[in-house]
């Protein structure tokens, strides 16, 4: 089966260091995200707790019907407790800046970000949009209103 191919512009921002970055790139043959890199013109350190705003020096054009979700990397989460602080995040189409990752340290040690290093994932998925309409009720499930834990542990 062949994925389908949707066309996404991309742009190349202006970075106060030379070393251009790797162009946001599928790992493998069935990859669902692309990896995204710090465009960082220093290492930072990010102690435990602490949240910062990592640049990628890359701004996009998504067509209309598509957003860019913006996703943690598994092994950022699993190996170092670092991931998103909003996930997945959405690059609407009609946003034209720098897409930044909100990395957070839920670990116990400081990490390290460094410029070029892979800190999230970006998936190019389809959107509809919703036609609200007001009823005084909805119609029934065997679900209802069973909310948070309602089929137990």
């Amino acid at each position: 089966m062949t994925m389908p191919l949707v066309k996404v512009k991309i742009k190349r921002l202006p970075s106060p260091v030379d070393s251009p970055l790797p162009t946001p790139r599928y790992m493998t043959e069935k990859s669902s995200g692309m990896d995204l890199y710090a465009a960082l013109a220093e290492d930072i350190n990010l102690n435990p707790g602490e949240r910062r705003l990592i640049p990628t020096g890359i701004a996009v054009s998504v067509p209309e019907g598509f957003e860019a979700q913006i996703r943690p990397r598994s092994g950022l989460a699993l190996k170092e407790g670092v991931t998103l602080v909003n996930t997945p995040g959405t690059v609407d189409a009609d946003y034209r800046g720098e897409i930044g990752i909100i990395l957070i340290n839920h670990g116990k040690n400081p990490f390290r970000v460094k410029r070029g290093d892979r800190v999230a994932q970006m998936v190019i998925a389809p959107v509809a949009r919703a036609q609200l309409e007001w009823v005084e009720n909805l119609d029934e499930t065997p679900r209802s209103d069973g909310g948070f834990g309602h089929t137990g542990k």
